[in-house]
């Protein structure tokens, strides 16, 4: 039994240190990641719950010259990040309110603080902003797709898939960037990787080896206490 009980708890810490280690690297450096790697990756994370197995994910792995022409469609493209038009779906809500809009403000506020740039510094923030479309440099961009038949339970899916790819990369020792700030641009976006009108472009995902030189990579988030959000009953 104490043998047992001595696996299970580094069992959990391992996978602990997986989940808890995981966070948005906006700086990476140029090391390739291997084919094999992503591939791993990307076979354990299929492992997430889908309702009656559906398995609703498309993932379009892209590096070079195709990652390339990712980030020059969106960038010569004239369209602001704020003009950017959420046509497919919408991300966040049309109007922030509490305790969210705290939220947001801390975390825009930390990730500029560490970075330098003030609050009246426009120009500096869009072009931070505008990092998300390099991949922040990550070697490896992925784009998510889902059916736009499919209805709200996939999308709950799609979001454990997520997680399962961004724990899983923690495991090899790598780091990621989830990017909802692709999902506007898709009209530049499918022609690269031809991707099929009957598919919404959900986000990107920057794959890669964190820089730890980078100041914006020295930002950390907070979490609320769990008594701010569960209910215990009995």
């Amino acid at each position: 039994m104490l043998e047992n009980n001595a696996r299970i708890a580094k069992d959990a810490a391992i996978i602990d240190e997986a989940i808890t280690s995981r966070r948005s690297v906006r700086a990476f450096l140029p090391d390739m990641v291997d084919d094999e790697t992503i591939r791993d990756v990307l076979a354990v994370a299929a492992r997430a719950p889908s309702g009656t197995n559906m398995q609703p994910w498309r993932v379009y792995v892209t590096k070079g010259d195709v990652k390339q022409r990712i980030t020059d469609a969106i960038l010569n493209s004239g369209i602001r990040a704020e003009k950017a038009e959420w046509d497919e779906y919408r991300y966040y809500p049309t109007q922030f309110f509490e305790p969210y809009l705290t939220r947001r403000r801390a975390n825009g506020f930390g990730l500029y603080g560490a970075l330098g740039i003030g609050r009246r510094e426009v120009d500096r923030m869009r072009a931070q902003h505008d990092r998300n479309f390099v991949f922040f440099d990550a070697p490896v961009g992925m784009i998510f797709t889902i059916d736009r038949r499919l209805n709200q339970g996939s999308w709950i899916d799609y979001g454990m898939f997520l997680q399962n790819i961004m724990v899983a990369a923690r495991g090899r020792g790598l780091h990621t960037c989830p990017q909802a700030a692709f999902a506007p641009y898709h009209r530049q976006i499918r022609p690269v990787l031809n991707i099929p009108d009957e598919e919404i472009v959900v986000c990107g995902m920057a794959l890669g080896h964190e820089d730890t030189s980078k100041p914006e990579n020295e930002f950390r988030t907070d979490r609320v206490p769990l008594e701010e959000w569960v209910t215990f009953s009995e």
